[in-house]
């Protein structure tokens, strides 16, 4: 797992861990970029299912509980399989555009 900060959004790449590892590492590294928006980017995996992105529900929905973007970066998933409590899009410029989207509004109290 690799770990960036870009002012306020942790992006956490992943390098070589299962879909398992990686959630289990990032919950408990957690306390170290609760306060931001966090980018998960999957991009280097050759195969996903829809089996490994619900592996993240539990973590993006607390996460967005507290007023905070999850998104998840990889287009080797078909998003109309996707639950509608996870945001992912197919690059890392369309997740830095839906955290963009969801501070404004948090800011307008939406």
């Amino acid at each position: 797992m690799i770990l960036d900060q870009d002012g306020n959004i942790s992006i956490i790449t992943q390098e070589k861990a299962t879909i398992v590892e990686l959630v289990k590492k990032i919950q408990s590294l957690y306390p170290k970029f609760k306060n931001d928006n966090i980018i998960v980017s999957l991009s280097t995996l050759h195969k996903l299912n829809i089996q490994d992105i619900l592996e993240f529900l539990e973590l993006s929905n607390n996460h967005r509980a507290t007023k905070h973007s999850f998104v998840i970066v990889s287009d080797k998933i078909d998003l109309d399989m996707v639950p509608e409590e996870l945001v992912v899009v197919p690059t890392v410029q369309e997740a830095y555009d839906i955290i963009e989207m969801e501070e404004m509004e948090r800011d307008l109290d939406f």
